[in-house]
Protein backbone atom coordinates (compact mmCIF):
# COMPACT_ATOMS: atom_id res chain seq x y z
CA UNK A 1 0.00 0.00 0.00
CA UNK A 2 1.53 3.36 -0.89
CA UNK A 3 0.52 6.46 1.26
CA UNK A 4 1.29 8.92 -1.06
CA UNK A 5 -1.18 7.45 -3.70
CA UNK A 6 -3.69 7.93 -1.04
CA UNK A 7 -3.18 10.75 0.14
CA UNK A 8 -4.16 12.48 -3.09
CA UNK A 9 -7.54 10.60 -3.07
CA UNK A 10 -7.89 11.68 1.04
CA UNK A 11 -7.35 15.29 0.19
CA UNK A 12 -9.75 15.16 -2.66
CA UNK A 13 -12.31 12.65 -0.57
CA UNK A 14 -12.38 15.92 2.37
CA UNK A 15 -12.48 18.46 -0.83
CA UNK A 16 -16.00 16.56 -1.88
CA UNK A 17 -17.48 16.11 1.68
CA UNK A 18 -16.85 19.87 2.21
CA UNK A 19 -18.69 20.53 -1.07
CA UNK A 20 -21.60 17.87 -0.03
CA UNK A 21 -22.34 19.81 3.38
CA UNK A 22 -21.61 23.08 2.08
CA UNK A 23 -24.57 22.12 -1.03
CA UNK A 24 -26.23 20.81 2.11
CA UNK A 25 -26.24 23.43 4.37
CA UNK A 26 -27.70 25.95 1.51
CA UNK A 27 -30.88 23.23 0.59
CA UNK A 28 -31.74 22.54 4.51
CA UNK A 29 -31.62 23.54 7.96
CA UNK A 30 -30.34 19.97 9.23
CA UNK A 31 -29.13 19.42 12.92
CA UNK A 32 -25.28 17.96 12.89
CA UNK A 33 -26.46 14.15 13.38
CA UNK A 34 -28.79 14.74 9.95
CA UNK A 35 -25.50 16.20 8.31
CA UNK A 36 -23.52 13.39 9.90
CA UNK A 37 -25.83 10.59 8.27
CA UNK A 38 -26.21 12.43 4.80
CA UNK A 39 -22.18 12.90 4.87
CA UNK A 40 -21.31 9.09 5.91
CA UNK A 41 -24.30 8.19 3.23
CA UNK A 42 -22.26 10.03 0.41
CA UNK A 43 -18.76 9.04 1.42
CA UNK A 44 -19.63 5.20 1.90
CA UNK A 45 -21.61 4.61 -1.37
CA UNK A 46 -18.91 6.67 -3.35
CA UNK A 47 -15.74 6.05 -1.56
CA UNK A 48 -15.78 2.13 -1.15
CA UNK A 49 -12.53 1.48 -2.34
CA UNK A 50 -9.99 2.34 0.05
CA UNK A 51 -12.02 3.79 3.09
CA UNK A 52 -13.20 1.38 5.50
CA UNK A 53 -15.72 3.13 8.15
CA UNK A 54 -13.90 3.93 10.95
CA UNK A 55 -11.86 6.62 8.38
CA UNK A 56 -14.79 7.74 7.02
CA UNK A 57 -16.65 8.42 10.78
CA UNK A 58 -13.09 10.10 11.28
CA UNK A 59 -13.05 12.80 8.47
CA UNK A 60 -17.25 13.20 8.87
CA UNK A 61 -16.45 14.55 12.54
CA UNK A 62 -13.44 16.54 11.30
CA UNK A 63 -15.55 18.50 8.51
CA UNK A 64 -18.60 19.00 11.52
CA UNK A 65 -16.18 20.17 13.64
CA UNK A 66 -15.02 22.69 11.25
CA UNK A 67 -18.63 23.96 10.55
CA UNK A 68 -19.53 23.99 13.93
CA UNK A 69 -16.59 26.10 14.81
CA UNK A 70 -17.27 28.64 11.79
CA UNK A 71 -20.88 28.63 13.59
CA UNK A 72 -22.50 27.40 10.64
CA UNK A 73 -24.05 24.47 12.01
CA UNK A 74 -25.18 24.47 15.55
CA UNK A 75 -27.70 22.26 17.49
CA UNK A 76 -28.62 24.93 20.05
CA UNK A 77 -29.51 27.41 17.48
CA UNK A 78 -31.37 24.53 15.64
CA UNK A 79 -33.49 23.32 18.45
CA UNK A 80 -34.46 26.91 19.03
CA UNK A 81 -35.61 27.96 15.40
CA UNK A 82 -37.40 24.13 15.32
CA UNK A 83 -39.36 24.40 18.66
CA UNK A 84 -40.54 28.11 17.64
CA UNK A 85 -41.70 26.53 14.51
CA UNK A 86 -43.16 23.36 15.97
CA UNK A 87 -45.24 25.81 18.65
CA UNK A 88 -46.68 27.76 15.79
CA UNK A 89 -48.12 25.00 14.19
CA UNK A 90 -49.78 23.94 17.47
CA UNK A 91 -47.57 20.25 18.07
CA UNK A 92 -47.81 19.62 22.29
CA UNK A 93 -44.44 19.44 24.60
CA UNK A 94 -44.34 16.66 24.26
CA UNK A 95 -44.43 16.24 20.58
CA UNK A 96 -41.91 19.16 20.17
CA UNK A 97 -39.47 17.24 22.39
CA UNK A 98 -39.85 13.72 20.59
CA UNK A 99 -39.33 15.47 17.27
CA UNK A 100 -35.97 17.25 18.60
CA UNK A 101 -34.93 13.56 20.10
CA UNK A 102 -35.67 11.93 16.63
CA UNK A 103 -33.71 14.52 15.01
CA UNK A 104 -30.47 13.27 17.18
CA UNK A 105 -30.20 16.98 18.97
CA UNK A 106 -28.42 16.66 22.64
CA UNK A 107 -31.16 16.26 25.59
CA UNK A 108 -29.57 19.43 26.88
CA UNK A 109 -30.52 21.72 24.46
CA UNK A 110 -33.87 20.21 24.40
CA UNK A 111 -34.67 20.26 28.03
CA UNK A 112 -33.13 23.92 27.72
CA UNK A 113 -35.94 25.17 25.17
CA UNK A 114 -38.55 23.17 26.43
CA UNK A 115 -37.79 24.79 30.22
CA UNK A 116 -37.88 28.44 28.08
CA UNK A 117 -41.02 27.50 26.34
CA UNK A 118 -42.83 26.75 29.81
CA UNK A 119 -41.49 29.92 31.11
CA UNK A 120 -42.78 32.18 28.29
CA UNK A 121 -45.80 30.27 27.64
CA UNK A 122 -47.17 28.79 30.66
CA UNK A 123 -50.06 27.36 28.66
CA UNK A 124 -48.74 26.63 26.10
CA UNK A 125 -50.43 22.88 25.34
CA UNK A 126 -53.34 24.22 26.15
CA UNK A 127 -53.13 27.23 22.93
CA UNK A 128 -51.60 24.98 20.84
CA UNK A 129 -55.04 22.31 21.26
CA UNK A 130 -56.82 24.79 20.09
CA UNK A 131 -54.72 25.64 17.41
CA UNK A 132 -54.81 21.94 16.46
CA UNK A 133 -58.25 21.88 16.60
CA UNK A 134 -58.89 24.32 14.44
CA UNK A 135 -56.45 22.89 11.84
CA UNK A 136 -58.28 19.67 11.69
CA UNK A 137 -61.72 20.83 12.43
CA UNK A 138 -62.19 19.05 15.04
CA UNK A 139 -63.69 19.68 19.09
CA UNK A 140 -65.03 23.01 19.39
CA UNK A 141 -65.88 24.13 15.49
CA UNK A 142 -67.63 20.74 14.84
CA UNK A 143 -71.86 21.26 15.07
CA UNK A 144 -73.20 20.70 18.44
CA UNK A 145 -75.28 17.92 17.17
CA UNK A 146 -71.80 16.02 15.99
CA UNK A 147 -69.82 17.02 19.11
CA UNK A 148 -70.66 14.21 21.04
CA UNK A 149 -70.78 11.59 18.61
CA UNK A 150 -67.36 12.60 17.86
CA UNK A 151 -66.01 13.19 21.48
CA UNK A 152 -64.05 9.93 21.41
CA UNK A 153 -62.17 10.48 18.25
CA UNK A 154 -61.46 14.40 18.49
CA UNK A 155 -60.02 12.94 22.15
CA UNK A 156 -57.54 10.24 20.54
CA UNK A 157 -57.04 13.02 17.75
CA UNK A 158 -55.00 15.35 20.38
CA UNK A 159 -53.33 12.26 22.55
CA UNK A 160 -51.45 11.03 19.51
CA UNK A 161 -50.50 14.67 18.64
CA UNK A 162 -48.85 14.52 22.35
CA UNK A 163 -51.49 16.28 25.03
CA UNK A 164 -52.55 14.88 28.15
CA UNK A 165 -55.73 14.26 29.05
CA UNK A 166 -56.43 17.51 31.06
CA UNK A 167 -55.76 19.72 28.29
CA UNK A 168 -57.56 17.38 25.48
CA UNK A 169 -61.09 17.50 27.81
CA UNK A 170 -60.15 21.17 28.71
CA UNK A 171 -60.26 22.13 25.10
CA UNK A 172 -63.12 19.26 23.90
CA UNK A 173 -65.81 21.01 26.74
CA UNK A 174 -64.94 24.68 25.45
CA UNK A 175 -68.21 26.35 24.05
CA UNK A 176 -68.62 28.08 20.72
CA UNK A 177 -68.45 31.54 21.97
CA UNK A 178 -65.34 30.67 24.39
CA UNK A 179 -63.40 28.85 21.48
CA UNK A 180 -63.48 31.91 19.36
CA UNK A 181 -62.66 34.35 22.37
CA UNK A 182 -59.65 32.51 22.72
CA UNK A 183 -58.74 32.25 19.12
CA UNK A 184 -59.05 36.01 18.73
CA UNK A 185 -56.20 35.98 21.43
CA UNK A 186 -53.94 33.87 19.40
Amino acid sequence: MNPARYKKNFDRVIEELRTFAYSYLEKYSPSKQQLRTYLLKKILTRQKAFLNKKNAVDMVDEIIGSLETKSLISDKYYSESKSKTFLKRGYSLNKIRYSLIKKGVEDKYINNVISKIQQNYPDSDFFSAIKLCKRKRIGPIREESNRKLFYKKDMSILARSGFNYETSKKVLDLSKKDYKKLLGLL
